[in-house]
């Protein structure tokens, strides 16, 4: 767990590897939220973090999900039988999602395959309908006083939200600011790249989306894929190249038989290159195997924005 300024701490959800995927918690007055929480392998890590932090169970009033892909929010409703008094805040897009996971299930099963998900995942447990709180664009949820603003940000799912927290001037975005992890930080500070993940990017409303989040002047983004960075104005401007890149990269390989290797392969010396001019030491070979997932994953929701387009 890191502890960072403002009651906030990042922990380290236990997915795929160390330092991929976190749940932030909050802690303002004794009383507590969690912002995403992973898998339902990933319960336990949290409930160990409040023993850590001598915060009862009952003390978490909040779960507050970005989006309900299943590597933030698969772990919600094992996360809510274990806290008697906490609500889960979902965009209204996403309600639907968490007290019916079926559909959720049947979706993720398409990209990843029944086997993946039952290892990585588990069984997701539904939400209670009472315990779901619908968080609109400009939706504040109030936790012990210290108010989360929670904003639409569409493009990297249309069931996405963002939070703003005034008191540390930092979002917690999601996946709406990117990915950044730490192996790649280098004296020029993080490293960043979009996701593009199956199956609702959007560049255009991705780019709206970020500059939204500007115009708050955050001095610090939270990221689900890892954690704090800051350097924001830098951080943005790479997003908005490599989106660009991104989808330039998609256009240009539309028609091609392989069309899939082809995208891979070019997203690949992309963010080889960028990493390069990073100063980052990895040989190429490293960079694909840390970037590996990320790789085919983006590669597939460019295809499925091609094939929306017609």
């Amino acid at each position: 767990m890191i502890e960072y300024a403002h009651g906030i701490s990042a922990v380290d959800t236990g997915f795929f590897r160390p330092r991929f995927d976190a749940s932030h918690l909050l802690v303002e007055n004794g009383r507590a939220a969690f912002i995403d929480v992973g898998t339902n392998h990933s319960v336990p890590l949290l409930l160990a973090a409040l023993e850590e932090k001598q915060i009862p169970r009952e003390a978490v009033d909040f779960v507050i999900l970005t989006h309900v892909h299943l590597d933030h929010a698969g772990g919600a409703g094992a996360l809510l039988r274990e806290l008697p008094n906490a609500r889960a805040v979902v965009h209204p897009r996403g309600v639907r999602h968490m007290v019916d996971p079926s559909q959720l299930i049947a979706g993720a099963t398409a990209v990843y395959g029944a086997e993946e998900i039952q290892r990585s995942y588990g069984t997701l447990v539904p939400i209670a309908a009472e315990r779901v709180v619908t968080a609109a664009d400009g939706h504040v949820v109030n936790l012990a006083g210290r108010e989360l603003l929670c904003i639409d940000t569409p493009g990297h799912a249309r069931h996405h939200l963002s939070v703003w927290d005034a008191r540390s001037r930092a979002f917690f975005p999601g996946d709406t600011f990117g990915l950044s992890y730490r192996e790649f930080d280098t004296e020029k500070g993080a490293f960043i790249l979009p996701t593009t993940t199956p199956v609702q990017f959007d560049p255009d409303a991705l780019k709206a989306s970020i500059q939204r989040m500007l115009s708050f002047r955050p001095q610090q983004m939270f990221l689900t894929h890892y954690s704090r960075v800051t350097d924001v104005g830098r951080l943005a401007h790479d997003l908005f190249e490599q989106i660009d890149a991104m989808v330039d990269i998609a256009l240009a390989h539309a028609a091609d038989a392989d069309r899939h290797a082809h995208i891979m392969a070019s997203l690949t010396q992309l963010y080889i290159s960028r990493a390069r001019a990073h100063g980052c030491a990895f040989d190429d070979t490293r960079v694909r195997e840390l970037l590996a997932m990320d790789i085919e994953l983006n590669a597939q929701g460019l295809e499925v924005w091609l094939d929306q387009r017609g």
